[in-house]
C-alpha cells in the first residue's frame, strides 16, 4: 500500500521506525482534529451538538497525549527536553533552551 509517510524507502526502514513514524503520522492527526474541534466548538449554537463536540474533543486530547507519551518513551532526548519545558511555569522559550542543553549535556 502505497503511502507518503515515508521519507526513505519503507523497505529499508526498521519496524521500529516505521512504527515511529506510524505515531508521529497519529499525534499530527490528533492535533489536526483538536483545531478543527476547536473551530466547530467556537462556532455552534446548538447546545446539544455543542456537547457531543466537547466529548469528542476530550477523546482527541486523550488520543493526543497517548500517542505524544509513547513517542516520548521512544526517544530518551526528546523526553528529557520536553522534562524540562512541559508543566513548568514561567518564560516557555527560555526553558526550552534550558532543557535542550541539558539533554544534549
Amino acid at each position: 500500500m502505497p503511502t507518503d509517510q515515508y521519507h526513505e524507502p519503507p523497505a529499508e526502514l526498521s519496524e521500529q521506525t516505521r512504527t515511529f513514524a506510524r505515531m508521529c503520522a497519529s499525534l499530527s492527526e490528533e492535533s489536526e482534529a483538536i483545531g478543527w474541534y476547536e473551530q466547530r466548538i467556537a462556532v455552534e449554537k446548538d447546545p446539544t451538538a455543542r456537547a457531543i463536540m466537547l466529548d469528542s474533543l476530550a477523546e482527541e486530547y486523550k488520543h493526543f497525549s497517548m500517542e505524544l507519551e509513547f513517542l516520548l518513551r521512544a526517544k530518551p532526548q526528546w523526553r528529557e527536553t520536553a522534562r524540562g519545558i512541559l508543566f513548568q511555569d514561567g518564560d516557555i522559550v527560555k526553558h526550552g533552551e534550558e532543557a535542550e542543553e541539558a539533554a544534549e549535556g
